[in-house]
């Protein structure tokens, strides 16, 4: 049991909102005033909560774990906080303490980030200060880098996932675009300006539910279609506007964010609708209302492993919206059809999400409303909400069967990915390493594992026929409550003695103003029970015993001064209540309540009423004082009691009844028998109510002072006073206003804030003054010989120790000055004090008062954590490095053993950190099916490793089409073969004469079967293979088509058309420019050009040369519209990435070019991409993946020292049969295992070391020899 120093937090702020982050080390944190809670979500228990911040903190980010893990940068937990007052604070979560704090003057932190998307350094950090001020820091140093200052006032800031240059900031009235972001120097322009514009008002857009009546219905769907042509339009609103537009304001917006699934799109979040902007045409093109019954939306978070989006709405509930299968033109039309047919496509090109599921709502007070909302990164499928009032609830998205028939599901199915085997797999030779045969399913770990891709499940796909429908549902997993606020008590249970360590709990008690008690634990730190027990503040708790306290409670009295008090016994096991003095109606409050040292007596003192002397065993009142004594205004017990009367008496009571029952009572009162003398009750044994005890009764002596100061001294026995005596009040002592009394010692506090020690065994006394005003409460640690006290005044606690008979003073805290202002203060321990305050969080300090946190080890924790990050750096790694991949192991084993002595702390920690896996994980880690690649993806997700994450999905799925058709082999590429598995068998294709071996035809049929993957979802942009990243741009194409509305809306639209080949559409596009247009003639012209284009082979050259010319000339898209018309697309990748325009180049490349020409540009951009001053190597990484140039891939991991990546990926490689061993290959696969032979060694692994060393070649031998002394 270890008793650190820690903060228990209660309610929050109001300014605390908004401050959460979930991280991708799977912890959760939050504000709370100007503390920050870490929270371990799997147990649903606070593991450490962090001081530095003197005022609230307003944002709080975990720090991202996108780049790759090794010795020289390992997994650690980092957090950046930002408070009121604009000091950012960078924290090093395990120990609690702060590695640097900055800020830029006073200025308050608006919004705050982490820059990711970069290879340059995971250190840096965007905040941006009040009004317009973007800073640019280095979180590790705390040093500024730039500063830019725009020049419209700004409220937040979001990034674009897929462009690191492109930020949007959220104006006041409107939304500002900055694409020059950059690293190493302050970005030059302020950005251009947006409004949003709308034809209609939005009022007119809030009447368009639920009407009826034909001509409403007209109106409807011209007021949505009105609606749907919001759009952003530039610098101020358009001047050509009629009187009907407006600007719309944006002042409402509550939230800017970029989609983090679909590129160029930008989320904007209104109370009663979200709208989804194209970047690329400026305009909306989706819209999610709000029904007309439900609750306003508050925050949106848009997720990125499926195009979903979690809303959370103002009634605290959370809906779960799915993109929506859109009805896509996938083919384009055939060549001379529609030229001029003006009729527009029929179907709904807008981009639609359908509700999936709700979370239950929630009671939403003024004391309890949500104050953040945080996805998990990892998996996708688990949000937290953060009450106001200290509340935190977990719910989890789960998969459900669907409802057949209900007619809510008419809108597209949700299928799982489909990933069954099939039945007939035994047929598969047996020659083959992969797939591995089990009969275990993946396990179901995120929302990716859960549904498919909704864009792509059409039923010509065949994972469509694996997957199976679903339905999701919300569960609420976890709940946790901080303290009740405001707190009006606390109190602390008996002390540790040697008679009860075995059984012992440090419990403290905390009453507040709602009538709550809740039970801490206080060396956990968390809230174990909560009793409603009162209807009013609970005004005292005294404990009756180590599992019971009694507490009393009355509202605030009238003008008679008169309540009705409630006075309870409650059982903390069982929770059950015993009220007392029930038949009492009004009487004066309770003002004291106190219970003897050997719990048998407890005396009730009234405000204007005499005191009640009550037996507590039998919990029945022994007598009142009479009217001439006295109201007493302090009262202690005494701690010391005679020890051989105690046993004379027991021993007389047992031999009377031993005679009796013919049984000694010996062993049931054995433990009272042996309490000592003890200085402050504490040895006394909580078994004090045992039968022995019952029959006998002690005297017990309490003194308490009247309001002259005299002190009475009183004696009970058996059932009432048999002494009582009268001491003078002390000379120069104010109105006593508490007493303590330990040992030989008694000591009082007055309102004047002096203090008076008495000495009973040297009769001799001393005063002295603290100068700090009225003495609230005196207590005297526990432990014996210990006579340390505390004193609380209203302005704060002081310590004292009594040395040589002399008070000294050895810990003080002012507050509110220090710390916040505190109500009531304890000691847990001999040398551990809690302070209550006002803000509702509990201290647990030490002697010094100023300690107030400590490293999340010495928290005694109810769960373990499972997080790698919390090990040491060499644990995490090795722990990794063995859930990865185990060839040195004849059977995958989830134990480490035979490390060296000085790596046995090590080792225990690795195996406890395995042994809290989930069972559905550690059976199927062992026999995953496609094995070290798809293992190294579900180690990268149970360690929020988001680098290792990108790179093991794409790795996986380009290992396995290669494996269906490799790329290189035959005329015919994969990636143009993918296209026809799309295309159902025609008549034509089945009159051919097969001539295969019908086995062999089931063999590759079935092959197909197992590797077949469902594309990479959007997010991977670029990544993606060829086939869906054209189906892509194409529907694309076509809803930017169906939302046309402005001139340059339809020259681009008609200049993608003719750039993805699409001349048709384009010619009628082109000829619909107005003739009073200044760009009707040279739009007829394009118009004839693209139209006869294809007639005429001559006409090449000369259309080569003018292309040329204009590119020449500073007309880059205007050339590159040639090129393409000719079929020169390669040229025009070509002239667009020697002119910079990169991305421009690869979305011609990929969505036009052939395979071989597309993966020439495809190697141009990768160097570009590892180019220094671009330095985005790991995309470059993906993108050759992507191109499945394997052996290049490993090079470069080689060349980017990732070694433990590398050699899992050669593993993999060899696994499924992709790699080629040429000796240049081989060579280069030796020298990673040599490296990754020294990682291991320098972690003290040695058979996994001496394995790698094996296939290291010659190198490797030599190495053996080092590993044979190293480990000797």
């Amino acid at each position: 049991m270890k008793l650190s120093p820690k903060i228990v937090t209660g309610a929050l702020h109001s300014q605390n909102k908004g401050a959460c982050d979930w991280g991708w080390q799977g912890l959760l944190a939050y504000g709370c005033h100007s503390f920050v809670v870490i929270v371990d979500p799997k147990n649903v228990q606070v593991i450490q909560v962090l001081d530095k911040h003197k005022s609230n903190v307003v944002k709080v980010k975990w720090a991202r774990e996108n780049y790759n893990h090794d010795p020289g940068s390992p997994y650690n937990l980092r957090l950046v906080s930002a408070d009121a007052s604009g000091v950012i604070v960078t924290w090093d979560v395990i120990p609690g303490q702060s590695k640097a704090e900055f800020s830029d003057g006073q200025r308050p932190i608006q919004d705050l980030e982490w820059l990711s998307n970069q290879d340059a350094s995971h250190d840096l950090l965007v905040a941006l200060h009040p009004p317009y001020s973007l800073i640019l820091w280095n979180a590790d140093t705390g040093t500024k880098l730039w500063k830019k200052s725009y020049t419209e006032p700004l409220l937040s800031f979001s990034f674009d996932p897929f462009n690191i240059r492109n930020v949007a900031f959220l104006g006041q009235d409107c939304i500002v675009f900055v694409d020059d972001f950059s690293i190493t120097k302050t970005p030059s322009s302020n950005g251009k300006k947006f409004y949003i514009s709308s034809p209609s008002s939005q009022a007119t857009n809030m009447k368009t539910e639920g009407s009826s009546g034909s001509l409403d219905k007209k109106s409807t769907s011209r007021n949505l279609a009105k609606r749907m042509s919001k759009m952003l339009v530039g610098e101020g609103p358009s001047k050509k506007s009629g009187g009907e537009e407006e600007s719309v304001t944006l002042n409402e917006c509550l939230q800017l964010e970029f989609h983090r699934a679909c590129r160029h799109h930008l989320i904007l979040v209104y109370p009663r609708e979200i709208l989804l902007l194209d970047l690329e045409i400026n305009q909306t093109v989706g819209i999610i209302t709000m029904e007309r019954t439900g609750s306003p939306f508050v925050q949106v978070l848009p997720l990125r492993q499926r195009d979903v989006m979690l809303c959370l709405h103002e009634n605290g509930s959370i809906t779960t919206r799915v993109r929506r299968k859109t009805n896509v033109i996938t083919t384009p039309a055939s060549e001379g059809v529609g030229a001029f047919d003006d009729s527009p496509p029929h179907v709904s090109m807008d981009v639609a999400y359908d509700m999936r599921c709700q979370s239950d709502s929630l009671r939403v007070t003024r004391h309890s409303k949500v104050a953040g909302m945080a996805c998990c990164p990892m998996f996708e499928r688990s949000v937290v909400l953060i009450m106001t009032d200290s509340r935190v609830i977990f719910w989890e998205v789960l998969m459900m069967e669907p409802m057949i028939g209900s007619g809510r599901h008419s809108h597209s199915p949700l299928h799982t990915p489909g990933s069954s085997i099939p039945e007939d797999i035994s047929k598969l030779s047996s020659t083959e390493k992969l797939p591995v045969i089990t009969d275990l399913a993946p396990p179901k770990l995120s929302l990716c594992d859960m549904i498919g891709q909704s864009q792509v499940m059409t039923p010509d796909n065949q994972a469509f026929h694996r997957g199976k429908g679903v339905a999701l549902k919300f569960v609420m997993t976890g709940l946790m409550s901080g303290i009740s606020t405001p707190i009006t008590v606390t109190r602390m249970c008996p002390p540790l003695t040697t008679k009860n360590w075995s059984m012992y709990q440090p419990l403290l008690a905390i009453g507040s103003n709602n009538g709550t008690i809740q039970i801490l634990h206080v060396s956990s730190g968390q809230i174990e029970r909560e009793y409603s027990v009162h209807a009013g503040p609970v005004r005292g708790i005294e404990w009756s015993s180590l599992k019971s306290f009694m507490s009393y409670s009355y509202p605030n009295p009238g003008q008679s001064g008169l309540v009705k008090n409630e006075l309870l016994m409650v059982d903390v096991l069982s929770g059950k209540i015993t009220t007392l003095r029930c038949n009492h109606d009004q009487e004066p409050p309770i003002d004291l309540l106190r219970i003897s040292y050997l719990k048998q007596y407890f005396v009730i003192c009234f405000k204007e009423k005499p005191l009640e002397l009550w037996d507590l065993r039998s919990l029945t009142m022994l007598r009142e004082m009479g009217k001439s004594i006295p109201r007493p205004t302090a009262l202690e017990w005494s701690p010391s009691h005679s020890l051989k009367i105690l046993r004379r008496k027991l021993l007389a009571q047992s031999i009377s009844d031993s005679d009796k029952e013919g049984i000694g009572i010996f062993s049931k009162s054995s433990d009272v028998m042996t309490t000592s003398k003890s200085s402050s009750g504490q040895e006394v044994s909580e078994s004090s109510d045992t039968m022995g005890v019952q029959k006998v009764s002690l005297k017990e002596h309490f003194v308490f002072t009247d309001g002259e100061g005299n002190v009475y001294h009183f004696v009970v026995e058996g059932t009432s006073f048999i002494d009582a005596t009268k001491i003078p009040a002390e000379s120069g002592l104010g109105g006593i206003s508490c007493i303590a009394w330990k040992g030989e010692c008694i000591t009082f506090g007055d309102s004047d804030g002096q203090l008076c020690i008495w000495d009973l065994k040297g009769r001799t006394s001393r005063t002295l003054p603290t100068h700090r005003g009225w003495i609230k409460k005196i207590r005297f640690a526990p432990g014996r010989g210990n006579i340390k006290f505390l004193i609380m005044y209203n302005d704060g606690v002081d310590i004292w120790d009594i040395k040589d008979s002399k008070p000294e003073l050895t810990g003080s805290v002012k507050s509110p000055r220090e710390i916040a202002k505190i109500v009531d203060c304890e000691w847990c321990g001999s040398d551990r004090v809690v302070l209550a305050t006002t803000i509702g969080c509990v201290y647990v300090t030490d002697l010094t008062l100023k300690n107030l946190t400590s490293p999340v080890d010495d928290w005694d924790l109810p769960g373990q954590v499972w997080c790698p990050y919390m090990l040491t750096n060499k644990a995490s790694l090795l722990l990794k490095y063995l859930l990865q991949h185990q060839p040195w192991n004849t059977e995958y084993s989830l134990k480490l053993e035979g490390m060296m002595d000085d790596d046995a702390d090590m080792q225990t920690a690795i195996n406890n950190q395995l042994n809290l896996l989930d069972r559905d994980v550690t059976q199927y880690i062992g026999n995953s099916r496609f094995g070290t690649a798809e293992r190294c993806l579900l180690v990268a997700r149970l360690f929020g490793d988001e680098s290792d994450l990108l790179f093991w999905t794409v790795a996986l799925h380009y290992l396995k089409s290669e494996k269906l058709q490799p790329a290189n082999k035959g005329g015919n590429s994969s990636r143009e073969r993918e296209r026809e598995r799309y295309v159902p068998p025609t008549k034509e294709a089945n009159d051919l004469v097969v001539l295969d071996n019908p086995e062999e035809v089931a063999q590759r049929q079935l092959v197909e079967q197992l590797f077949q993957d469902p594309p990479l979802e959007r997010h991977f942009d670029t990544i993606c293979s060829n086939t869906s990243f054209q189906k892509y741009q194409l529907d694309r194409v076509a809803l930017h088509d169906s939302k046309r509305a402005t001139y340059d809306h339809t020259k681009k639209c008609a200049e993608n058309y003719v750039m993805l080949g699409q001349t048709d559409r384009a010619v009628q596009l082109l000829l619909e420019t107005e003739p009073e247009s200044d760009h009707y003639y040279t739009d007829c012209l394009r118009a004839c050009l693209v139209a006869s284009i294809r007639s005429s082979g001559a006409s090449q050259s000369t259309i080569k040369l003018v292309a040329t010319n204009l590119i020449a000339n500073g007309k880059l898209t205007e050339g590159v519209q040639l090129l393409c018309l000719i079929d020169k697309g390669m040229d025009a990748c070509r002239y667009l990435q020697t002119y910079g325009a990169w991305e421009q180049a690869v979305w011609l490349a990929k969505a036009t070019l052939s395979y071989t020409d597309c993966c020439e540009v495809l190697k141009r951009w990768v160097d570009h991409l590892c180019s220094t001053q671009v330095n985005q190597k790991s995309k470059a990484l993906l993108v050759m993946l992507s191109l499945g140039h394997f052996p290049k891939v490993l090079e470069m991991l080689y060349g980017m020292r990732q070694f433990n990546r590398a050699a899992c990926f050669a593993e993999a490689c060899m696994e499924f049969g992709l790699l080629d061993m040429t000796p240049e290959t081989k060579s280069l696969v030796e020298a990673i295992f040599l490296e990754y032979a020294r990682q291991l060694i320098n972690l003290g692994h040695r058979k996994a070391a001496e394995y790698y060393c094996h296939h290291a070649g010659e190198k490797g031998t030599q190495l053996m020899k080092e590993v044979d002394i190293l480990f000797s």
